[in-house]
């Protein structure tokens, strides 16, 4: 290379620097045989450099800082180590789960890892790309996502996040007590889905149900032998508005072991007591039954934090509305306006069911006996005529009450959604 540069064909290229640890030393020298410069600093001691990777559009991009774990020493120095392979899959996906086309076949343990990321970064939460996120979970997983679902007294996230929880598969147990659904709510129509055809256990206390509520949720267990057909537990306490005949449709429900009707605008108690025992074999009984024990519904599944951020952003948004209630309180203390009264709890109710007795039924258990005692056999021919005389009624009262059993339009409308 000197050789080249010294040519007289070519013209001086001047000395050639070379740069180490910092400092720049003359290989060298031009060729008019100046001297060799003194080794001087290529940068000054403050200079550092920035590296960055994406750089189009950097203006918007906000530093990244999730590649790395941040950690102290013992020391109290700031330590930081790069975050797995793994990892990072995740969050991206996590990030960008509502665009997955389907989970179906995805494993099990990683798709739970899955959702746990989605659901730290709130994901769920969005109003619209949260609810295709979810759904891409409850198809592929169905109760492993959700599998029991406690909603009592909270209409509002009810009203808020209907379509989210219209989403959820495969559930067992659901609790809507003190929830003031009525018949004509869209979630009592979802509960015939076949989405809801596992549910065994259903609480819907205190929501303003009628007789036909109880028409519109059976008609699809009554024709098509489809809906809530493997119901064990329903809780229909404090519904003043149902009377005997809406018993007469809970009669589909073969497998039922449980029922709870007390606090039901019954006019002959006995009658559908019997009628109860009789059609599947329920007996009243005289204490109060622990499968009615609402403290043991509880949510249960991956989604479980997912319904505290859902009723934690509601209660947010409904804080400006709690600082109107403390200055209507305060206006209410000095007498400036007159005050309203509150409105009527589930507690209420539950009193006045106390007052008018429990109306709760099981199913005894089949005892097993080698041999048939003699009692029974003599006894036989009783229960015969009673039966006989039971059928009687029961054939006058089908043909009394054939009109309100009979199948109407809103059942057929219904029954054309399968």
């Amino acid at each position: 290379m000197s050789s080249w540069l010294r040519s007289e064909g070519h013209l001086d290229a001047g000395p050639i620097y070379v740069r180490e640890n910092g400092r720049l030393h003359v290989v060298s020298p031009a060729a008019g045989g100046a001297p060799a410069a003194r080794p001087f600093r290529l940068f000054p001691r403050g200079f550092s450099v920035e590296l960055c990777m994406n750089g189009e559009d950097d203006g918007a991009r906000s530093p990244r800082t999730d590649h790395f774990i941040f950690t102290y020493t013992k020391e109290g120095n700031l330590r930081y180590s790069a975050k797995s392979l793994f990892s990072l899959v995740l969050g991206y996906i996590s990030d960008n789960v509502d665009r997955v086309d389907s989970l179906i076949g995805f494993p099990e343990q990683i798709a739970e890892k899955l959702f746990s990321a989605a659901e730290a970064r709130q994901k769920f939460t969005e109003p619209v790309a949260g609810l295709r996120a979810l759904q891409k979970f409850t198809e592929a997983y169905g109760n492993l996502v959700l599998c029991s679902l406690c909603l009592r007294n909270r209409y509002l996230l009810i009203s808020e996040k209907l379509e989210e929880i219209k989403s959820f598969r495969e559930l067992t147990c659901l609790d809507l007590s003190c929830c003031k659904l009525g018949d004509e709510h869209e979630l009592l129509e979802h509960l015939t889905k076949e989405a809801l055809s596992s549910v065994k256990r259903l609480l819907l206390k205190d929501n303003s149900l009628s007789d036909a509520g109880l028409r519109r949720m059976t008609a699809p267990v009554r024709v098509l032998k489809k809906g809530l057909e493997n119901l064990l537990i329903l809780d229909l306490s404090c519904n003043p508005n149902i009377t005997d005949v809406g018993i007469g449709y809970l009669l589909s429900f073969k497998k039922l072991n449980c029922l709870d009707i007390s606090g039901a605008g019954l006019k002959d108690v006995n009658a559908v007591i019997k009628r109860l025992q009789m059609h599947i074999g329920l007996v009243h009984s005289k204490v109060p039954l622990k499968e009615f024990d609402h403290s043991s519904c509880r949510t249960e599944g991956w989604a479980e934090q997912t319904v505290l951020q859902w009723e934690q952003a509601i209660m947010e948004a409904m804080k400006p509305q709690e600082q109107l209630r403390s200055r209507t309180a305060a206006l209410h203390f000095y007498g400036k306006t007159h005050r309203i009264e509150d409105v009527v709890k589930c507690k209420l109710v539950e009193t006045e069911t106390k007052a008018s007795g429990h109306l709760q039924f099981y199913k005894k258990e089949n005892q097993n006996c080698p041999l048939p005692l003699k009692r029974e056999v003599a006894d036989s021919h009783e229960l015969k005529n009673n039966k006989k005389r039971a059928l009687a009624e029961q054939e006058r009262e089908r043909t009394s009450k054939q009109k309100h059993l009979c199948l109407t339009v809103e059942d057929w409308d219904l029954l054309n959604t399968y």
